[in-house]
């Protein structure tokens, strides 16, 4: 199909082209198996609201498949280094000559560059072709991690840090965006799902892995790792992702004007509440798994892999449930995680039981990946640039207040559980949230459960 089909066939009502069948390339009932082998079924079951501008861009199902696989290694690259440091933060301390706390700072930072790159990144990206603006981004990541593992200090390792988070949140809002569209509205959750896999695999196989070569060969190594990855992801996504442009009347100031939206602001707020209790339990799971479970430090990667098995299940699962409920999924997510780092945190001592519950941690939040970003997509469609990336300010914001808290309470004296009951009482505090969002969806009529 040529771009002028396709921006005419962009202009189809939306009522028309769920009417016609032509509002998806694949159904809604797909599993994220079938998305990525491409056993795509027929388009049945209930159909999604669907907006201006979200019609079927004409994509093949094959294309659709290899260019969001292609998309999700860079989420594999960065799940990596935004996960594995964490594991190896006793090992970067000693090698630094910082206390622990210090080294929880290198978690922090990398949080504060997602921070503030996610929106001024993804503005600047408002007008641009994405797949190009995606190469782009990849580029600055491999660079950042190059000069990090170069570092000669502690203070310019926390400035590599800081540069390598800057891209990470532009680049998720611009593969989700790209995802999403090729997908069309009854699938576009899904696909998001699969581009936020490549964080969940990371955290099941490359972070155990690269956490096993950090110890054995020196933790910097995972920076060397990190850079070889982007540079794959850049050369695949340059030869297997279309070019999307932004919808025509794209511009900065749409973005920022589609921003006043009460919605948006309290699904950040959310996103902020509901993660960081998980972050203040795995910002220093390498000190829980050693000192309160008593494992030894070789059984960290498996703590660690235990931890990113949830997490790939939970994303796959909360993609496939976001595309029938958005709000519910968020719902059952937040408090299934604020249960179970009440749980973890009184059992701790007990390994099986420990690594139960950080399994269910990690099934939680991955489902709360996919369902957040598509509800703060629903809640701004004028401004879906910034939208689809403050969820990763949001996230790496939960990022640094998690491990400041876990650091706060740990330096109180509290022990190393308190993070767990810390972060249990914020996750009570986001299902509040939650309520008040689901509260303000059916003020809004927007569905919230699915029709029977």
């Amino acid at each position: 199909m040529t771009q002028t089909e396709r921006m005419k066939d962009q202009n189809t009502p939306p009522e028309r082209a769920v009417a016609e069948g032509t509002s998806s390339p694949v159904g809604p009932m797909t599993s994220p198996v079938q998305i990525i082998t491409g056993s795509i079924p027929a388009v049945t079951g209930t159909t999604p609201v669907v907006r201006p501008g979200m019609e079927d861009p004409g994509y093949s199902t094959r294309q659709v498949i290899i260019a969001i696989l292609a998309l999700s290694l860079g989420g594999f690259a960065i799940g990596v280094t935004e996960f594995a440091i964490m594991g190896l933060n006793a090992a970067a301390a000693e090698e630094l000559d910082i206390s622990d706390s210090q080294g929880g700072l290198l978690v922090t930072f990398y949080a504060a560059g997602v921070v503030v790159g996610a929106p001024l990144l993804s503005l600047m990206g408002a007008k641009r072709e994405r797949k190009t603006y995606a190469l782009v981004l990849l580029g600055i990541f491999a660079f950042a991690h190059l000069f990090s593992y170069f570092a000669p200090s502690f203070e310019a390792m926390l400035y590599g840090r800081f540069i390598s988070g800057l891209p990470h949140g532009a680049y998720f809002a611009t593969a989700a965006l790209m995802a999403a569209h090729m997908a069309g509205p009854v699938m576009r959750a899904r696909a998001i799902a699969v581009v936020l896999s490549g964080i969940a695999i990371a955290n099941l196989v490359g972070v155990p892995v690269v956490t096993w070569a950090g110890l054995e060969f020196g933790w910097r190594i995972m920076f060397l790792v990190t850079a070889g990855l982007a540079v794959i992801t850049m050369v695949a996504v340059a030869f297997c992702a279309p070019k999307i442009w932004p919808p025509e009347g794209s511009s900065v100031r749409g973005e920022l004007k589609g921003l006043w939206n009460q919605r948006l602001w309290v699904g950040i707020i959310l996103a902020v509440v509901g993660f960081s209790g998980m972050f203040a339990i795995y910002s220093y799971i390498s000190y829980t798994a050693m000192h309160v479970t008593e494992l030894s430090s070789a059984a960290i990667p498996i703590v660690v892999f235990f931890y990113g098995l949830g997490n790939v299940i939970g994303n796959f699962v909360g993609g496939h449930y976001s595309d029938k409920s958005v709000l519910g999924t968020v719902m059952v997510g937040t408090v299934t995680v604020a249960v179970c780092m009440a749980l973890f945190g009184a059992f701790a001592h007990i390994p099986a039981l420990m690594v139960t519950f950080l399994f269910l941690i990690g099934v939680a939040s991955g489902g709360l990946g996919p369902s957040v970003q598509t509800h703060l997509l629903d809640t701004a469609p004028r401004a879906p640039q910034l939208a689809a990336s403050f969820q990763h300010s949001a996230f790496n914001s939960a990022n640094a207040i998690g491990a400041i808290m876990g650091a706060a309470v740990i330096d109180a004296g509290l022990g190393l559980r308190a993070p767990a009951f810390a972060g249990s009482i914020t996750a009570f505090v986001g299902v509040l949230i939650c309520a008040y969002a689901i509260y303000l969806a059916r003020k809004a009529g927007d569905p919230v459960l699915p029709k029977a």
